[in-house]
C-alpha cells in the first residue's frame, strides 16, 4: 500500500489484541508444519534447500507448478518431522533452521512458480502451509516474453514472524510499528500463494450509500479464514497468478524469473523481446532499475499491466535481507550512499525519478474505490487516444469509459505523472521527469489517502494523514509537485518510447484482475501489447 511511516501510529480495529502476525504457535500441542527456500529462484540442475520446522514427527510434501492446468511434480509422505524455535526477530533476522530436505531441480520442469504444499495431520486434524520458488531458464532456451514476479513488494508485505515494512513492532497494540529490515529466510504468510478465488480483493465494486462507513473485506475474509492480513496486498494468488492463467489459456509461453534475478544478474534480460510485469509492484531497487532501463534501451517491450511504482529499496550481499527505512533521516545510506536511499523515488535526494523508468509514479497516483478514497468513482479509465495503436481493435471512443465497476480496472493503487489539458487532450507537464515521448491515453482519478470524516471513530486502512506524514518527513527533499497537490493524484495508461525499446504502462494494480474476468476491451489492450512486443 502507500507512503506509510516507519514510526507510524495507526490505532486501526485491526491492530488490536487477538490478531497477531502469522507465525509458528508457541502451544505444546499446536499442530503445525512451516517452511522456506534458500533461494527464491533455481536453474535446472540447481538444488532446493528446504528449511522446515514440523510439530510433528511426520509431515507430508506437494510441490506443483502453478497456472492454468497446475502439475504436480513431487509428492513425498511421512518426511521426518522436527520443531524449531523461532527467535524473536525472525522477520529481521531469519528462521535460522537446519535444512530439513534438499530437492533437485528436474531437467524437465518447465519455467514456471511451483508452490511447495507442506501438509501435517493428527487423527481427523489437518495443516497445510505454502512456501514457493521459481524455475527460470538460462538463456540459450528462453522464450519471448520474460514474466518478472514481484518479490520485493511479496518481501515487504509478508508479515510471518511478528513483522513487515508497514507493522507489528511495539508492545502498544495502537502503534503500528514497520520493520525497515526484513529477512526472506522465514515461511510465507498464508494466503500469498493459495487461496480461493472469491477471496476479497483491495477494492469494492458497489456504490456506498450517503454517510458509509467503510470496511475492508479482504481483512475481514483474513481473520475469518487464519490468513495473513496482507493477503490481497502482494504477489502470486491476488495478482501474476491470473494473469499467468490468461496467458496460458491464450498460448503465450512465459519465461519466469524473480526481481531478485534483476538484481543480481546483469543477463536476467537477456533473450527476451518483452518483459511482463503484473499486479503490485511496488518496491525495486536501484539495479533493478539499471536491468530494465538497459533492457529499453537495447530494443525490448516493456509491458507493464501494474500500479503503485513508489518505493527504493536495498538488498543485502546475498540477497536474504531487505531493508527499506521509507525516511532519509532514519537511513545509514543517507550520509554514504544517497542516491541508495530507501524511500521515495521522487525524493531529491535519490535524483532518478520514478517516471524515467516506468513513465509514471506511485507518488502522482495512489487510491481509487478503496474504502472512501475515491468511492463513487466509475472504477475505470476514461479514454483520451483511442486512435492509439494499444487500442487497436477495441472500438473504443475518445470519452468511453475502459474497465469501469463491476471490472474495477482503475481501482486501488494507481500510478500518474503530473499533466494538463489542451484542447480537450491530456499532456505531460514534464516537471517530474516523465519522459519526452510520453503520450497518456487514459485517465482515471485517484487521491493519496482517505479523508476522515469520521473525527476518528472509523478505522481508515490507508487514511490521508499517513501520506501527510510522509511528505512532511521529507519536506523540501521532495519536488513541488509532490508536495503542492493537497492529495489529489491521478491513474493513467500511457506509453512512451525510450532508446531503442518501448514502454506501455498500464498504471494500475488491477489489470490481471479484469483479465480474470474476461473484460474483451482490456483482453484486446493487453493482446496487443504483447503482440506488438514479440512480432519480431
Amino acid at each position: 500500500m502507500n507512503a506509510r511511516d516507519g514510526q507510524r501510529k495507526a490505532p486501526y480495529a485491526w491492530s488490536m489484541p487477538g490478531w497477531p502476525s502469522p507465525g509458528q504457535s508457541a502451544a505444546d500441542d499446536a499442530l503445525e508444519v512451516w517452511g522456506y527456500t534458500d533461494r527464491m529462484s533455481y536453474e535446472a540442475g540447481d538444488v532446493i534447500r528446504l528449511h522446515v520446522s514440523a510439530t510433528r514427527a511426520s509431515w507430508s510434501l506437494t510441490i506443483y507448478r502453478d497456472g492454468a492446468s497446475p502439475q504436480r511434480v513431487l509428492q513425498r509422505q511421512d518426511l521426518p518431522g522436527e520443531r524449531h524455535a523461532v527467535p524473536d526477530d525472525a522477520y529481521a533476522s531469519g528462521c535460522g533452521w537446519p535444512v530439513a530436505l534438499t530437492i533437485p531441480v528436474d531437467e524437465d520442469w518447465p519455467s514456471g512458480l511451483y508452490i511447495i504444499v507442506l501438509g501435517i495431520a493428527d487423527g481427523s486434524d489437518h495443516f497445510e502451509s505454502d512456501a514457493f520458488f521459481v524455475v527460470r531458464n538460462p538463456v540459450r532456451k528462453r522464450r519471448k516474453i520474460g514474466f518478472m514476479l514481484t518479490t520485493s513488494t511479496l518481501i515487504a508485505y509478508n508479515d510471518w514472524g511478528g513483522a513487515n515494512h508497514y507493522r507489528g513492532l511495539g508492545n502498544d497494540p495502537r502503534d503500528d510499528i514497520a520493520s525497515p529490515v526484513l529477512s526472506t529466510q522465514r515461511p510465507v504468510g498464508r494466503g500469498f500463494l493459495r487461496k480461493p478465488a472469491e477471496a476479497p480483493r483491495e477494492s469494492h465494486a458497489f456504490s456506498p450509500p450517503i454517510g458509509w462507513q467503510p470496511r475492508y473485506p479482504s481483512y475481514e475474509w483474513a481473520r475469518l479464514y487464519d490468513t495473513s492480513r496482507h493477503h490481497a496486498d502482494a504477489f502470486w494468488a491476488t495478482y501474476e497468478r491470473l494473469f499467468a492463467v490468461w496467458a496460458e489459456n491464450r498460448s503465450y509461453e512465459l519465461d519466469y524469473l524473480t526481481q531478485h534475478d534483476l538484481h543480481f544478474d546483469e543477463s536476467s534480460l537477456d533473450g527476451f523481446d518483452a518483459l511482463a510485469i503484473i499486479g503490485h509492484d511496488e518496491y525495486w531497487t536501484w539495479e533493478m532499475r539499471d536491468r530494465v532501463d538497459d533492457f529499453v534501451d537495447r530494443g525490448g517491450g516493456l509491458a507493464r499491466f501494474a500500479g503503485n511504482f513508489y518505493w527504493q529499496v536495498r538488498l543485502s550481499d546475498d540477497g536474504t535481507t531487505q531493508y527499506c527505512y521509507r525516511v532519509p533521516d532514519a537511513d545509514p545510506a543517507t550520509s554514504t550512499t544517497p542516491h541508495l536511499v530507501t524511500t521515495a523515488w521522487d525524493c531529491t535526494l535519490i535524483g532518478r525519478p520514478a517516471a524515467t523508468t516506468m513513465g509514471l509514479t506511485g507518488m502522482s497516483g495512489t487510491y481509487n474505490r478503496y474504502g472512501v478514497a475515491a468511492p463513487r468513482s466509475s472504477g475505470g479509465y476514461t479514454v483520451y487516444r483511442p486512435q492509439h495503436w494499444a487500442f487497436a481493435g477495441t472500438d473504443l471512443y475518445y470519452g468511453d469509459l475502459l474497465g469501469g465497476t463491476p471490472v474495477n480496472l482503475a481501482t486501488f493503487e494507481l500510478d500518474a505523472v503530473e499533466y494538463t489539458f489542451r484542447r480537450g487532450l491530456p499532456f505531460p507537464t514534464f516537471e517530474d521527469g516523465a519522459p519526452e515521448s510520453l503520450e497518456i491515453l487514459a485517465l482515471a482519478p485517484a487521491v493519496r489517502g482517505e479523508e476522515d470524516r469520521f473525527d476518528g471513530s472509523v478505522p481508515l486502512n490507508g487514511p490521508l494523514r499517513e501520506a501527510e506524514q510522509i511528505m512532511e518527513a521529507l519536506g523540501d527533499l521532495l519536488p513541488a509537485h509532490c508536495r503542492e497537490n493537497e492529495g489529489r493524484g491521478a491513474g493513467m495508461i500511457a506509453t512512451f518510447a525510450r532508446g531503442k525499446g518501448e514502454v506501455f504502462n498500464g498504471g494500475s494494480t488491477e489489470w490481471p484482475r479484469a483479465l480474470e474476468l474476461r473484460d474483451p476491451f482490456v483482453e484486446r489492450i493487453v493482446a496487443n501489447v504483447l503482440d506488438r512486443f514479440t512480432s519480431s
